[in-house]
């Protein structure tokens, strides 16, 4: 009985020291968690490159955004660099008596509901007009000054 006695008394002694192994794990990952969020915080808000690098490097985090504003389309235009239209551009440009659905199939990358999104807006700000189930833009301000 006495080795009985010896295996029962060893399995609790480990699983003891098993229980204090995944209480320091746990604690560690709370505190590697906290560590990687405020290595997000200061990358967005450091302004040496070192400490973007830093914080992009690491595989497990999420990118990091600059804390600044981005370029507009006039802004990147001005300064001589290559623009792309938004969304909100393609889908004004491609109102010309088309549908919804169709527009949406036009708009290569684009989900649908974010084209639908951009149409709804722009019929909210009167820059399309649906009639008969179609969708066209209407003129422009520019365009109704030289009429």
């Amino acid at each position: 009985m006495s080795t009985l006695d010896e295996i029962a008394k060893e399995k609790n002694r480990l699983g003891e020291a098993l229980a204090r192994v995944d209480a320091q794990r746990e604690k560690l990952a709370a505190q590697f968690g906290e560590l990687e969020a405020t290595e997000r915080v200061l990358g967005r808000y450091s302004q040496s490159p070192r400490a973007r690098k830093a914080a992009s490097s690491s595989a497990e985090t999420a990118p990091v955004r600059s804390g600044r504003r981005q370029r507009t389309a006039t802004a990147n235009a001005a300064r001589g660099k290559p623009t792309s239209s938004s969304l909100g551009d393609q889908v004004l440009a491609l109102a010309t008596g088309k549908t919804q659905q169709e527009i949406a199939a036009a708009c290569k990358g684009a989900r649908p509901n974010h084209v639908g999104m951009a149409l709804a807006r722009h019929k909210r700000a009167g820059r399309i007009e649906e009639r008969d189930g179609k969708l066209y833009a209407t003129q422009s301000s520019e365009q109704r000054a030289a009429v």
